[in-house]
């Protein structure tokens, strides 16, 4: 029998090529999804869950419409040159460019349910905050009264969405309704265009803890985010913007060291909690901001003064026109559970809004998280200060990681029934700088634009 020839002595060994981590990663948030429409439509019955394409709220209904040409050109585009213009463009015009950018992946979007379905009516439906202007004329008494009137039982008892946020969330369209632009068509406008800006705040807010380069990697998923179908136009998106732009004017406090920015900060972190209460939650993301920016604190700790100083400011306006937070908020509570969340099933919506947020994030933040943590594991593992290009990526994954545990903590709340898909657009924002991670962005942004299309041509997603 004759011998074989040894490993090396001219004979080729083929092995097979290992399945890259990432797809592993994109497979199980695959079949969390799966997992989450097919329970939610063969074990759960509509009057359980209440939400018509579970685990999204909408329904089942493919659809052309005039956004969709747009719409698909905006996501060739940035698919083709996002990538390269991003890297090449100088910083202060890549900023403005990812907002147009932004702006019109969102509008196009929006647009292919047709302007009024898509933008016009969207603010105005019975449960949303245009069907209670009217009752509004008097500001400082209706901010007194707000609270007699969130709880189901109570007369005149607000609708789900303004009921479920604090006033500063209502007061925002009808001051803009005082100003002449009132109707659904104004308050959509403002909602896009101020919601386009968070991704612009979550690229300054990286290149001033990271850097430069890795906010220039996440630009073109921030762009072109599946998160868009519900920016355009959900009052959250607007939401996600003030906050946003909290983080990132703290992010330039604390690394710039100037007290104007951690003024602004404060403000809008002050806004924010009269906006949404579970955006408190964001104190999680500033506390991450705080210890990446740790040298500047130390350096000019006189920089907490304006921050306090500004976060005041919304509260004891709201406190002094007679608006209770604390006591609207246990409020809140009790109406949540008197409505729907008293029936949707928490072993149900615990994993199944985990699901919502892949859809809201997509496939490539999966890949991008998984590479995050890979990277926070490296850094424990080697247990000595890294610098350099690792130093900036630590930095990255942890406020990443921020962001994701404070999504995690508002999961388990049991305060985030359903509806996630918008209610966690802040928090989902975040999530896309782990993009940043990726190597071959073509291909993770074409499946970021697919899921996107899909998702808006063949779901109607109103709420």
């Amino acid at each position: 029998m004759r011998d074989l020839p040894a490993y090396g002595a001219g004979v080729t060994v083929t092995r097979p090529r290992p399945v890259p981590r990432d797809l592993y990663a994109v497979a199980a948030a695959v079949l969390l999804v799966t997992a989450a429409v097919l329970v939610g439509r063969y074990v759960y019955t509509y009057d359980d869950l209440i939400v018509g394409w579970p685990p999204l709220l909408g329904r089942w209904d493919p659809h052309l419409g005039p956004g969709t040409p747009a719409a698909v050109v905006v996501a060739a585009a940035v698919v083709a040159y996002g990538p390269a213009v991003a890297a090449r463009l100088p910083w202060r015009a890549l900023l403005p460019a990812a907002w147009g950018t932004t702006l019109a992946w969102t509008w196009s979007l929006a647009l292919i349910d047709g302007w009024e379905r898509g933008v016009a009516g969207r603010l105005t439906t019975s449960q949303e905050y245009l069907s209670v202007i009217d009752r509004w004329h008097d500001i400082p008494a209706t901010l007194r009264d707000f609270n007699g009137h969130i709880l189901l039982h109570s007369a005149d008892n607000w609708p789900a969405h303004v009921a479920g946020h604090p006033p500063g969330a209502t007061l925002t369209y009808v001051l803009l309704d005082r100003i002449g632009l009132g109707g659904g068509g104004w308050a959509g406008a403002l909602t896009i265009t101020v919601g386009a800006t968070a991704g612009v705040a979550v690229l300054v807010t990286v290149r001033a803890l990271a850097a430069e380069r890795l906010a220039r990697r996440a630009a073109p998923f921030l762009v072109l985010a599946p998160a868009a179908v519900w920016m355009g136009t959900s009052a959250d998106g607007y939401f996600a913007a003030v906050a946003a732009w909290a983080v990132a004017l703290l992010a330039l406090a604390v690394t710039g060291r100037r007290l104007g920015w951690a003024a602004g900060s404060g403000l809008l972190f002050g806004l924010t909690c009269y906006l949404s209460y579970g955006l408190t939650l964001f104190a999680v993301v500033a506390a991450a901001v705080l210890l990446l920016g740790q040298r500047g604190v130390r350096a000019r700790p006189v920089l907490f003064a304006p921050l306090l100083a500004g976060a005041a400011v919304v509260p004891v306006a709201f406190t002094a026109a007679g608006f209770d937070w604390w006591e609207a908020y246990h409020l809140l509570v009790e109406r949540y559970y008197e409505g729907a969340a008293g029936v949707r099933p928490y072993a149900y919506w615990v994993w199944a809004n985990l699901a919502c947020t892949v859809l809201i994030t997509g496939l490539a933040t999966v890949a991008g998280l998984r590479r995050a943590g890979g990277v926070l594991v490296r850094r424990r593992a080697e247990g000595v200060r890294a610098d350099g290009a690792r130093a900036e990526e630590t930095r990255l994954a942890f406020l990443v990681a921020a962001a994701l545990l404070a999504l995690l903590a508002a999961d388990l709340s049991g305060m985030s029934k359903a509806e996630t898909e918008r209610i966690w657009l802040p928090f989902a924002l975040w999530l896309l700088a782990a993009c940043a991670f990726l190597t071959r962005p073509r291909g993770w942004l074409a499946a970021q634009a697919v899921l996107a299309l899909l998702l808006n041509h063949l779901v109607a997603t109103g709420w």
